[in-house]
């Protein structure tokens, strides 16, 4: 079976990358945009000799825009509600003993990461640049951030937007690590542990790619929505935390099966509904390219979807309810790096790769290594996130954002391995200080709950209540 999905594999890409760089090549540029994560490189030098010298002109003040200030607001709200549903969708898969655990978890990281944002968490993220690896601590308490826009990370919306905006990615990043030590950790030691790793892995990665002076975003890699800052890095997180942590009382030996599919349905259409706010808010403007960025988020998870059920078909003989959804959740993860950079033919390759990457790496290579990554964290996140600012590397095209760069299959090698050093910089930090983080947690507090209060359910251990009434 593993051979016959690489056989569909491989003559899927022979005949439809060709396709997809014909395809993308005509496609019409959108109208002149800019990202907030990239200079203007529009003007080509061809052009500038064409064109007769011109009296140098003062640049424009930045200025609100009612219409790119309601889009953002608007993409605000969505993401906020993928934290909501990923409380569902990782709370319907765990067994009904520990369903509020799991939803308190991402429902808590909301409360924590809304403060420490709003303290410092933005500042090291986004203020003034410190030797291109963090952010400085000027914008304390969001010190001179205020109503009027920063020109350098979005010219139409009001500073506080943008930063209410990315404090939604930085909510979501750690509650997606939830999934891999579901069932089993402390939560007074989760409690420490989210605000440690807000601090020490998800900021200075956030500096690195988006933030002004960041050594990522100076090398010229291209991440527009979170494939390296929340995808790798909460997947590679995931991966150290399960080798710390431990395996879960009975697993493989035990049946284990999600306690609520329904519940884990709801939750996946809630993050693929916010996940436009996610990927085409990330144009920080309401214009052409958050609509590209809205049509190729939508074609890559119904490509994935597709992908993981046909996967699943051919190798168990039946297409599941849990592998469909799980299959638009990879085709999300996967497209967030590249939504603002390929076009939709691109996003189908992306998407169904995705599909059948993520579904290899949790149907196959789990159970084949015997790593207890319960909801699948890593298999999703880390692989379908490394999968997707790779493809970046591979279809970026500057047809459709100007102020990206061409892939390889566009022309241009080079921003391939650009893509590649980023990737292995975020794996490589997000795992050594995750790892690093967790031991010392587990020396002093401890990770871990007991073996009687895993048995009877982190429900009623370490939340003195219970999901059902029966």
């Amino acid at each position: 079976m593993f051979k016959k999905i690489l056989l569909v594999i491989a003559l899927l890409a022979y005949f439809v990358v060709p396709v997809v760089v014909l395809a993308e090549e005509t496609t019409s540029p959108p109208a002149a945009e800019q990202s907030a994560a990239m200079p203007d490189a529009s003007a080509s030098v061809s052009q500038e000799k064409a064109k007769p010298a011109e009296p140098a002109q003062e640049t424009p003040a930045p200025k609100v825009d009612t219409g790119d200030t309601a889009w953002v607001l608007v993409s605000t709200a969505l993401v906020m509600l993928m934290t909501p549903g990923l409380a569902l969708f990782y709370g319907g898969m765990v067994r009904k003993k520990n369903v509020l655990g799991t939803i308190m978890q991402s429902f808590i990281i909301v409360a924590i990461i809304s403060i420490q944002w709003v303290l410092f968490g933005y500042s090291l993220a986004f203020g003034p640049d410190k030797g291109g690896i963090i952010g400085g601590l000027e914008w304390l308490g969001l010190n001179n951030v205020g109503l009027e826009p920063n020109a350098d990370y979005a010219a139409t919306i009001p500073h506080q937007l943008f930063m209410a905006f990315q404090l939604m990615f930085a909510i979501i990043t750690p509650a997606l690590i939830t999934g891999a030590f579901a069932e089993r950790m402390k939560f007074c030691a989760f409690f420490v542990f989210t605000v440690l790793w807000a601090t020490l892995v998800y900021d200075p990665i956030c500096h690195w790619v988006w933030g002004v002076g960041g050594w990522i975003r100076n090398l010229g890699a291209l991440d527009f929505a979170g494939g390296t800052v929340v995808h790798i890095s909460s997947g590679i997180s995931a991966l150290a935390a399960v080798f710390i942590i431990g395996k879960r009382k009975g697993y493989m030996t035990d049946m284990m099966p999600p306690h609520s599919l329904p519940m884990t349905v709801l939750g996946a259409a809630l993050l693929w509904f916010g996940w436009f706010g996610f990927n085409a808010g990330s144009a920080v403007a309401s214009g052409g390219l958050a609509v590209s960025a809205f049509v190729v988020t939508n074609t890559a998870a119904a490509a994935a979807t597709l992908a993981w059920i046909f996967a699943e078909w051919i190798q168990r003989g039946k297409p599941t309810v849990l592998g469909a959804v799980s299959g638009a959740v990879a085709g999300l993860v996967a497209i967030t790096p590249a939504s603002g950079f390929v076009g939709p033919m691109s996003s189908i390759v992306i998407g169904f790769g995705a599909g059948i990457m993520c579904y290899m790496a949790v149907s196959l290579i789990k159970p084949m290594l015997g790593y207890d990554d319960s909801l699948d964290a890593f298999g999703i996140h880390g692989i379908g996130g490394t999968w997707g600012a790779l493809a970046t590397g591979l279809f970026a095209t500057t047809t459709i954002n100007s102020a990206g760069a061409n892939g390889l299959f566009f022309g241009n090698p080079t921003l391939l391995g650009k893509q590649v050093i980023a990737v292995l910089a975020t794996m490589v930090y997000a795992f050594v200080v995750t790892f690093v983080l967790l031991k010392v947690i587990d020396w002093t507090i401890g990770l871990k709950v007991s073996d009687e209060d895993e048995v009877m359910g982190l429900d009623v251990t370490q939340h003195g209540e219970s999901g059902y009434s029966s």
